[in-house]
């Protein structure tokens, strides 16, 4: 994925599993298959029934574990956690699974998303003595669960869990039970599966086809798993609200071996091509390619549904690091060209359609026109499998400024101009909807599409955006 140099990047990922004696070794397999949504830090707590250890650090899976390490992490359960820092900052503090010792006992949380109003809560909780050693929204939580006068502890964290706003997957770990919840609008995925004996949680289905273990269900919105020797126990914390899955994961976020409510993300990033071609009709061009990773499979849908064959006009470099930030143009124009290449060959001479899944900024869009360009290609015509982002993302998504997106302050045609298109083309919301096909009867089949119409299925706070967007706030 190009997130890295594009500036679209999603919080995290989650992974637990219950009742197997090599949780560590599984756990650090199932942050493996989630490394694509964060790879800023990585963190595993294990519980032996008697106490709970962690291993964190800062950089990818493979940096901040090792064979020894694992070893030493010797329990039957464990949670873990890939972040990637859109709220809260970086830092070893932030990185999750977060661990709390207190007199009445021990726990780690990790959490996917973001709260809307952490913010708020915060503060509450400051004026009543409590004090944050981290700067995440996740410590918040627990602060809330301590404040609980409920008397048994799954009252407390319900009792928490029903004040939080927003977006979030929340895994809680004692040492002797693991907790899953699901926010009420369910914008985040949250999946359950099941290893031999031992359950599983995962943000993506992917993990679990890496570890062998079977796809159960999807954790509902607004529900609570209670998960221990005894079994499985199925509560709810919330009624289920307007459910909200993020759109971007289909288009963008999730891996395409994944599946979100039972929808591939392969097959629907394929339909989104298809939808694609549908909608612009006939387009004179020779070849279609498609922008690596996450655009491959709406390319090859397009090239599919339009009859322009597919081509791999655009080759990207896996070995470059996790970020190329640079503090001259000229040096981030070379960080594009480290990221990808394009195949001389497939373009030179040709009229391309370069497929991609999103635009942001429009700076990312601009080099890769300029790119193929040079490369030889006569036409570039750019068409964008999702509507245009023109509005923030408060759920988890690092663009929370309207400032920073080029279609909030760009017609299409001038982001055309901008990107040195020859033409530019994105997918209508209504068409998106139709090609991702969720199994439901709402006008958005359940999908969150805020960040493009500016419909929040949320109330969003006003601490929740800096004081130049506070306008945004409905």
């Amino acid at each position: 994925m190009l997130g890295e140099i594009r500036g679209l990047n999603e919080e995290c990922g989650v992974f637990g599993i219950w009742g197997h004696d090599d949780s560590a070794h599984l756990s650090y397999y199932g942050l493996h298959a989630l490394q694509h949504r964060g790879q800023e830090g990585a963190g595993i707590v294990v519980t032996d029934g008697e106490q709970l250890r962690a291993v964190r650090g800062e950089g990818l899976v493979n940096e901040v574990f090792n064979e020894e390490k694992l070893k030493n992490a010797i329990g039957h359960a464990a949670i873990a956690h890939v972040r990637y820092t859109t709220a809260g900052g970086g830092g070893i503090d932030n990185v999750q699974p977060l661990l709390f010792r207190s007199s009445t006992g021990t726990l780690a949380i990790a959490h996917n998303g973001n709260l809307v109003n952490a913010n708020h809560l915060k503060h509450h909780l400051e004026r009543s003595g409590s004090l944050f050693h981290a700067t995440s929204d996740t410590e918040v939580v627990v602060h809330l669960i301590k404040k609980s006068k409920q008397p048994r502890f799954r009252e407390q964290v319900k009792e928490a869990l029903s004040l939080l706003k927003g977006a979030f997957s929340i895994l809680i770990l004692t040492k002797d039970r693991m907790l899953v919840a699901r926010d009420r609008n369910g914008l985040r995925p949250l999946s359950l599966g099941k290893l031999g004996d031992s359950w599983v949680v995962a943000s993506e289905t992917n993990a679990f086809d890496l570890i062998g273990a079977e796809f159960v269900r999807d954790v509902e919105p607004g529900e609570l798993l209670i998960i221990s020797d005894k079994g499985i126990e199925e509560e709810r914390f919330a009624q289920m609200e307007k459910r909200s899955m993020c759109a971007m994961e289909y288009v963008y976020f999730a891996r395409p071996d994944s599946n979100i409510d039972q929808i591939n993300i392969h097959m629907a990033r394929k339909r989104l091509g298809k939808q694609l071609a549908k909608e612009i009709g006939h387009i004179e061009a020779d070849v279609v390619t498609g922008v690596p990773d996450s655009s491959i499979s709406a390319a090859i849908g397009f090239a599919e549904a339009s009859g322009i064959p597919y081509e791999l006009g655009l080759i990207k470099n896996r070995y470059t690091g996790r970020t190329f930030i640079q503090p001259t143009q000229e040096l981030r124009e070379r960080g594009v060209k480290m990221k990808l290449a394009p195949v001389v060959q497939v373009v030179k001479g040709k009229r391309v359609v370069m497929v991609d899944d999103s635009i942001v900024r429009g700076t990312t869009s601009r080099r890769i026109v300029k790119m193929l360009k040079e490369a030889g290609a006569t036409e570039v015509h750019v068409v964008i499998s999702s509507p245009p982002i023109s509005n923030p993302c408060f759920y988890g998504i690092d663009i929370s400024s309207d400032e920073e997106l080029i279609a909030a302050n760009k017609t299409i045609d001038e982001i055309r101009e901008a990107i040195c298109a020859d033409s530019l083309t994105f997918l209508s919301p209504e068409g998106m909807v139709e090609a991702i096909a969720r199994p439901f009867d709402d006008e958005t089949r359940g999908l969150c599409l805020a960040c493009f119409t500016g419909k929040y299925p949320t109330e969003i706070f006003p601490d929740t955006v800096l004081p130049h967007e506070k306008e945004l706030v409905r």
